[in-house]
């Protein structure tokens, strides 16, 4: 693909709309009783709001916004251990942009960088890996975080320092993947959900099949989508002819950039660089079995949970959420972010209280951007 043009065009898109009006009325969806579709990925949820794609489609169908914004879901307790690390004399923090203004409990790493502590924004974990070289007399941390998007890269990073030998490069750990949040989801009794839209950039790493258990073991459709207007249109609608036709599978929208089976190369970086951890916390779903990963012991050397002495190993505690802070009930898709009480109020991208008003992907954030802040008034 070399222009996006042709996924904008106001032509096709009609045509897309009109057909899943009609799929609307053929299933029976309404208002009252609205298909529920959730999207998973964080840049789906800005994508659905830039284009106006809420307002477009019929009120028989309700989108969901999912845990799919990596910097969302983090504990501030994490928050809490960044600011730790970034505030050692010794140490040069660096991180990608979204997480400097998601809040802890005591502070948020611009603050603790206007405090004094040497944090760095970098584009890329290789930035940190230079950072390194330059600065051998300081230890240099690296905010490993992200789901199998950014998990190559970290893991490619860290396999380069143990060939150099950079003795004074870390990775902070906090990357975790996208089937286990699903499926704590789907086992909630509280949760409707009738299908999925699939994160895209996720899939280029893992493929489709990691997915194949919500179709068979739940019975719910999972389209895996890109991030135009049409991509997202003919995702919704190829989830509701699954519905229509009592079908349950795996369909792959975004083939032109999806492989089927991932990308072998990156698959083989995280295996040799991450093992699953038992159990990792995330914001608004509590421990989720199996959904964080951990630098290998091979690797010890360049974890910083280890040399610091942070993390699960030295009993990480878990952290409330800020008084009248409703980011779990958001990301969990139990409430939007205008029902939230401090959304526009005490919550706002200038002052946020909670990380989904912070990141490029939170939910609050596209609401907030696109104008829907007057859903609230």
């Amino acid at each position: 693909m070399r222009y996006a043009e042709e996924f904008r065009d106001p032509k096709a898109a009609r045509a897309h709309l009109d057909a899943i009006e009609r799929l609307v009325d053929e299933i029976g969806a309404t208002a009252e009783k609205p298909v529920h579709i959730m999207e998973i990925c964080g840049g789906h949820t800005h994508a659905i709001f830039r284009y106006g794609l809420d307002r477009l489609t019929p009120p028989g169908i309700e989108f969901i916004h999912g845990p799919g914004c990596p910097v969302c879901v983090l504990p501030m307790s994490r928050i809490d251990e960044c600011v730790e690390i970034a505030e050692r004399p010794e140490v040069i923090f660096t991180t990608f942009g979204d997480a400097m203004r998601v809040p802890g409990s005591r502070k948020s790493l611009l603050q603790a960088k206007a405090d004094g502590a040497d944090i760095r924004m970098v584009y890329s974990p290789l930035d940190a890996l230079e950072i390194a070289r330059r600065n051998p007399d300081r230890e240099v941390v690296f905010f490993g975080l992200g789901f199998e998007t950014t998990t190559p890269s970290t893991a490619l990073s860290i396999q380069q320092a143990a060939r150099e030998g950079l003795e004074n490069f870390t990775v902070f750990c906090n990357h975790i993947t996208v089937p286990p949040p699903i499926k704590a989801l789907l086992d909630d009794p509280h949760m409707v959900l009738d299908g999925f839209v699939g994160p895209g950039h996720v899939s280029m790493v893992i493929g489709i099949h990691p997915y194949d258990f919500i179709a068979e073991d739940y019975g719910k459709p999972i389209v895996v989508a890109g991030f135009e207007p049409l991509d997202l249109l003919q995702s919704v609608l190829m989830v509701l002819e699954q519905i229509r036709d009592g079908r349950a599978e795996v369909e792959n929208q975004y083939s032109r950039v999806v492989p089927e089976n991932g990308n072998p190369v990156s698959l083989a970086a995280i295996a040799d660089v991450y093992e699953e951890r038992p159990s990792f916390e995330w914001r608004g779903l509590g421990e989720i079995d199996a959904s964080g990963l951990r630098i290998r012991d091979h690797y010890r050397d360049f974890d910083a949970e280890a040399k610091f002495g942070v993390g699960y190993g030295a009993g990480m505690r878990s952290v409330q959420e800020p008084e009248g802070c409703a980011c779990g009930e958001v990301m969990t898709g139990r409430i939007k972010p205008f029902q939230c009480p401090q959304y526009g109020k005490g919550c706002t991208p200038e002052m946020p209280l909670g990380a989904l008003m912070v990141s490029s992907e939170g939910a609050c954030a596209a609401y907030f951007q696109y104008g829907a802040i007057e859903a609230a008034e």
